[in-house]
């Protein structure tokens, strides 16, 4: 990665990080789980409110942990509202790929990313500031644990430790 974009992903990282959007408990949330990673420390619980029409009309955070986890978790709940559960996987599964290099940033028809619309892809791609994490894989689970506790969330099993 070229060292100025990984400058521009630092900072995107750290803002987030330092400024989290959505830290808070949805209070009409329709689902709700925790997770956890003891080799961090991290702790997250994922509020959605899922709509009548089935599509995720809100979403927020409430964590504590390192600033991989923060800035992860900012990022998720803005790129999850708009989208249905369905669609949320799909990201979730696109976002697990990049950050264990099994996409290698390769979108071919095979990987999870092509089963993504076009805005998805997008919401993909402003994920892209925590590839970082692949290089450090103890800190891989640090990006994802947010997303986890969204599945968990979404399939009504409320921990994911």
């Amino acid at each position: 990665m070229r060292r100025d974009l990984q400058e521009l992903y630092q900072a995107v990282v750290l803002d987030h990080a330092r400024s989290p959007r959505n830290f808070r408990r949805v209070e009409d949330a329709t689902c709700h789980a925790h997770g956890s990673n003891p080799m961090c420390g991290d702790e997250v619980t994922v509020y959605l409110a899922v709509g009548e029409d089935g599509v995720i009309d809100d979403a927020g955070f409430e964590a504590k942990g390192c600033a991989i986890s923060l800035a992860s978790g900012s990022i998720m709940t803005e790129v999850l509202v708009g989208r249905t559960p369905a669609q949320a996987e799909r990201l979730f599964e696109a976002f697990e790929r990049l950050c264990t290099g099994a996409d290698d940033g390769d979108l071919a028809p095979s990987n999870a990313a092509s089963a993504l619309t076009p805005d998805g892809a997008a919401a993909l791609d402003r994920l892209r500031v925590l590839e970082g994490v692949r290089s450090f894989p103890v800190r891989i689970r640090c990006a994802i644990l947010p997303w986890q506790a969204m599945h968990a969330a979404l399939s009504g099993r409320g921990r994911t430790d």
